[in-house]
């Protein structure tokens, strides 16, 4: 049995509205977790199908972000995101044809998750923190969610 994820502060990059949505994948794989647990494999699709696209969403705001701020990793941690991006498209195709896949994406969210927030976004808080104020953030959010 996988137990829930908690959020901690280690896993804080100190930008609220990123910290927020980080916060939001952690929900999701909770509920993933629970969904599997009570065998319940609609509520499984359901929630692979949520976490995707909110995932998907949250990738293009960090995104946004960081071209905001000029950050020089960008193109690098785009890449990262689209990989991951197919691995849980891949999840979703296999889901679809039959297989139960909640434990394998359980396990790589898990891992991945903590690793991508706690190397590779601190990789860009400072410079997203001295360069973009608060209200900066906001309109970038607002603009990505009216682009959705």
């Amino acid at each position: 049995m996988v137990k829930a994820l908690k959020w901690t502060a280690d896993l804080s990059i100190g930008i609220d509205l990123i910290d927020a949505q980080h916060k939001r994948i952690v929900d999701y794989i909770n509920q993933l977790n629970d969904a599997r647990q009570t065998g319940e494999k609609k509520a499984v699709g359901l929630v692979l199908e949520g976490l995707a696209e909110y995932t998907l969403s949250h990738f293009g705001y960090e995104e946004a972000v960081m071209t905001a701020a000029r950050f020089p990793g960008t193109a690098r941690h785009r890449r990262g995101h689209e990989r991951f991006a197919r691995q849980l498209a891949e999840y979703g195709h296999r889901y679809a044809l039959g297989e139960e896949v909640a434990a394998e994406v359980l396990d790589t969210l898990n891992k991945w998750l903590l690793n991508h927030i706690k190397r590779e976004d601190h990789d860009y808080m400072d410079l997203v923190k001295a360069t973009l104020s608060p209200a900066q953030l906001a309109s970038i959010l607002a603009d990505c969610s009216a682009a959705r």
